[in-house]
């Protein structure tokens, strides 16, 4: 298999006792995923986002377009490590507090399903915390369930809706 590209988002809200607060840990991430060899080509702008779930705490949020040689779900044993390394467990509350959390969230190879991992992300259409900087590095790069880029994908969330009478 040559090189495969992906879009990966990239979230935060807990501090880490060496990388520091939230924005801090995604760049620490980043670094992470160089050091394994991957080659990161775009990074999208860090957004602070109030949090989906039982957390109390604002999310960092990011999201890269990486290049690497691992098939799907090697880049996902891959991320679950570096996750792992940088203190998340698995288990838990879900969508609580965490140090990092990393997605797989588009393949340049269409769509994939394998236990444990569906690309493309299944919730990232409803997501303006990871389409924000998604779009902001890959506005054209086409949904392949949808047919829609992220830009319009992110158009149809973020458009104003008339008020209901």
């Amino acid at each position: 298999m040559g090189k495969q590209r992906y879009v990966i988002a990239l979230g935060s809200n807990r501090r880490h006792h060496e990388y520091g607060r939230p924005r801090d840990v995604v760049e620490a991430a980043l670094i992470a995923l160089v050091k394994e060899g991957i080659d990161i080509r775009r990074v999208g702008p860090i957004v602070f986002t109030e949090p989906v779930g039982p957390s109390m705490r604002r999310y960092a949020n990011s999201a890269a377009i990486v290049e690497t040689q691992l098939a799907p779900e090697a880049l996902l044993k891959l991320l679950k490590r570096i996750e792992g390394e940088f203190g998340r467990r698995g288990g838990g509350q879900r969508w609580s507090s965490r140090v990092i959390d990393l997605d797989i969230v588009l393949w340049e190879g269409g769509a994939f399903a394998a236990p444990g991992l569906v690309i493309p992300h299944p919730l990232f259409r409803k997501r303006p915390f990871v389409l924000t900087p998604a779009v902001a590095i890959a506005p054209d790069w086409r949904d392949p369930v949808t047919g829609l880029t992220l830009r319009q994908i992110n158009a149809r969330l973020t458009a104003p809706r008339p008020l209901s009478r």
